[in-house]
C-alpha cells in the first residue's frame, strides 16, 4: 500500500523544530525577524533553510513582510513565513522596528527552552505570543519549498476543536508549568503545528492552483508520487506508473508535468538524489551500498549521475562541500543502471 508522500519528503529533508520564544508585549509594539543567516547558524547548525512561525495567543498583532503589506493575526491564529523572508510583528502595522540585537540571538542559541521576552514596561499586557522556527534541507530536492507562499495565516474554524487551539493550549501550559521535557515537547509541537498549516494549505488551494502540493491534491497523482517515495529504486516507467495510478500513459504524463513541474521519471531521478544526499549526509553507508538502496546498479553510474545533477561528488556531498544544483535537461537520462528515458 502505498504511503504519505508529504510525511515521506518531511522527513527525508530533516524538517526539525528549534528555538521557542513566549513573548509578551504591551502597546505600542514593534519587533523585527533576525536574518536566516543570522540565526539558522545558531540555532540548527548544518540546516540550509529556515521557517519562522508566530502564533497569537492573546489578543491580536500585524505581521509584515519588510515592504509588503500587513496582515492581521488575531488570537489562535498562526502566521508561518515559510521562508523567514525579514519581517515585522506589531501592534500596529504603520510601526517600524529597530533590528534584533545581539541578545536575542543569544537568547536563541542558548540551551534551555522556552526562551522568555517581555516588551511590557507596566499596564496590561495587550498581545501574547509563541513563536519559533523550524529548519530543514533545501537542497538538494525539496519540492515543497517551491509550492509554498511566502506567508500563510491559518486559524481552527469557529466552533471546531481543531489541532491549533490543542497546539496553543499545550504549549501555553509547558511554557507555565516548566516541566521535565519541555523542550522537546515544544519542538514537537511546532513541527506538528507546521503540518497541520500544510494540510490546511493543501485543502484550501483552488482547482487551478499548480504545483507539488497541488499533486498532492489529485488522488491519481498521489498515489504516482507515494508509489515513487516508497519505492525509490523501483525502476519506475511512465506506463508502470500509470497502471498503477488508474490513468492512461499519456494522461498521467500531461498531469504529472503539468501539475508537479516536471515529467514523473525526472522527479524520479530527483527524489533519489535527495535520499542519496541525505544518506550521506547522516548516515555510514558507504557509496556502493547507497547507489543499489535507490536502484542504480553500480556505483560508477550513481556518482557520475550525482555529480552531474548535484554538481559535486557524493564523496564531497559527504564532507559538506556543496554547489549549486545543475538541473539541466538531463537529469533523468541515465542509462547505467537509473533512471531512463521518461518518455518510456
Amino acid at each position: 500500500m502505498a504511503g504519505d508522500a508529504l510525511s515521506d519528503l518531511l522527513k527525508k529533508v530533516r524538517l526539525t523544530g528549534a528555538t521557542f520564544f513566549d513573548i509578551k508585549a504591551q502597546d505600542p509594539w514593534a519587533v523585527c525577524s533576525p536574518a536566516p543567516s543570522s540565526i539558522l547558524p545558531k540555532i540548527l547548525p548544518g540546516a540550509d533553510h529556515l521557517i519562522s512561525y508566530h502564533v497569537v495567543t492573546a489578543g491580536r498583532c500585524f505581521a509584515r513582510i519588510v515592504g509588503k503589506e500587513a496582515i492581521t493575526v488575531e488570537a489562535g491564529e498562526v502566521v508561518v513565513f515559510t521562508h523567514s523572508d525579514p519581517h515585522i510583528m506589531s501592534s500596529n502595522p504603520e510601526l517600524a522596528a529597530d533590528p534584533p540585537t545581539a541578545d536575542v540571538l543569544e537568547i536563541a542559541s542558548a540551551s534551555q527552552m522556552p526562551f522568555h521576552i517581555n516588551y511590557v514596561s507596566d499596564g496590561s499586557i495587550s498581545a501574547r505570543l509563541v513563536c519559533g522556527y523550524l529548519a530543514c534541507d533545501a537542497q538538494p530536492f525539496n519540492p515543497l519549498l517551491d509550492a509554498l507562499p511566502p506567508v500563510i495565516k491559518a486559524g481552527d474554524v469557529k466552533g471546531d476543536a481543531g489541532w491549533l487551539g490543542q497546539f496553543i493550549s499545550l504549549a501555553v501550559s509547558e511554557v507555565a508549568e516548566k516541566r521535565a521535557g519541555s523542550e522537546t515537547v515544544l519542538t514537537k509541537l511546532s513541527e506538528l503545528m507546521f503540518v497541520d498549516v500544510l494540510r490546511r494549505y493543501v485543502e484550501a488551494l483552488p482547482p487551478q492552483h499548480t504545483g507539488w502540493l497541488a499533486g498532492l491534491r489529485d488522488p491519481h497523482l498521489c498515489k504516482a508520487l507515494a508509489l515513487i517515495h516508497d519505492r525509490p529504486e523501483h525502476n519506475w516507467t511512465v506506463e508502470a506508473l500509470a497502471k498503477e495510478a488508474a490513468l492512461s500513459r499519456t494522461v498521467l504524463a500531461e498531469r504529472f508535468t503539468r501539475l508537479v513541474g516536471m515529467p514523473p521519471v525526472h522527479y524520479l531521478a530527483k527524489w533519489r538524489m535527495q535520499i542519496a544526499s541525505e544518506l550521506l549526509s547522516t548516515g555510514n553507508s558507504n557509496v556502493a551500498n547507497i547507489a543499489a538502496e535507490i536502484g542504480y546498479e553500480s556505483e560508477a553510474a550513481f556518482s557520475r549521475a550525482f555529480k552531474k545533477m548535484i554538481g559535486v561528488p557524493p564523496s564531497a556531498w559527504r564532507l559538506g562541500v556543496r554547489a549549486a544544483p545543475s538541473f539541466g535537461g538531463g537529469e533523468a537520462s541515465e542509462t547505467e543502471g537509473g533512471p531512463a528515458d521518461p518518455q518510456r
